[in-house]
């Protein structure tokens, strides 16, 4: 289950939401060239990779934001860059330029801490988006609950897409992000759970403000809890492909 796209149109063009996404896959394709071999990977996780033991006990503080534009893989990647695409622009516009990417920033650093915090011991290395991403997501499904998100499932064989109100669909993801931090370690590796639901936090608590000055519940009530704008429309096109029908 993943989303595909929302019906919430932004105001204005998201320029600082197309320049993460660029820098992200420019950062990941230099990595890729810069690693022939496993030894150069290890230098580069050593170095850029937020490591909580290091950070710790050196104080490698750089490694909170170079590890935001460090992914793991290809299939990484993408995830993050198309939840930051779908959400990313919402957000921007409600913040403004200049404002969202301080918010992007902050809540990527409260990921990251979350995450420390959950393993301050562990030398595994911590890289990825989507730690600030959540935050975005969190700070969404403040400003936005009914916003239509469509979701992409399959199941075998089962494919099918559905639009979910976005209090639900990114509600179920975050109790996925506390259930797999309850059940997993932070010294085995894997997926980094708390900073996914650090980041989800730090999202709401920094959208907080803004919620206020737009009148917290009567935000809501005006729209009910949609965005105060009309929902994009996405219109399916017919195929051109002709129709078979079986003789009897």
């Amino acid at each position: 289950m993943f989303p595909i796209k929302d019906h919430n149109p932004s105001d204005r063009i998201p320029f600082v939401t197309y320049a993460l996404i660029v820098a992200n896959i420019a950062i990941y394709v230099l990595s890729i060239a810069a690693t022939p071999n496993d030894y150069a990977t290890y230098q580069l996780y050593d170095t850029y990779a937020l490591i909580p033991r290091d950070l710790m006990m050196r104080g490698e503080w750089g490694t909170v934001l170079t590890s935001m534009f460090m992914h793991g893989g290809i299939m990484h990647l993408a995830g993050n860059m198309l939840f930051l695409w779908i959400f990313g622009d919402n957000m921007e516009d409600a913040f403004g330029h200049t404002g969202f990417i301080l918010f992007y920033l902050a809540g990527g650093a409260a990921a990251a801490m979350a995450q420390v915090a959950s393993g301050p011991n562990s030398m595994v290395p911590m890289v990825g988006a989507s730690g600030a991403i959540a935050a975005i997501m969190g700070g969404y499904i403040l400003l936005f609950p009914k916003a239509r998100v469509d979701i992409l499932i399959f199941f075998v064989i089962f494919i099918r897409i559905i639009p979910l109100p976005a209090w639900i669909m990114l509600g179920l993801w975050m109790g996925m992000q506390i259930f797999g931090g309850l059940a997993s370690s932070a010294d085995t590796g894997g997926v980094a759970y708390w900073a996914h639901a650090g980041g989800f936090a730090a999202g709401v608590i920094l959208t907080i403000p803004m919620f206020l000055s737009r009148g917290a519940g009567n935000f809501w009530r005006r729209n009910d809890g949609h965005p105060p704008h009309p929902e994009a429309q996405y219109q399916i096109s017919q195929t051109r492909i002709p129709r078979v029908t079986r003789k009897r």
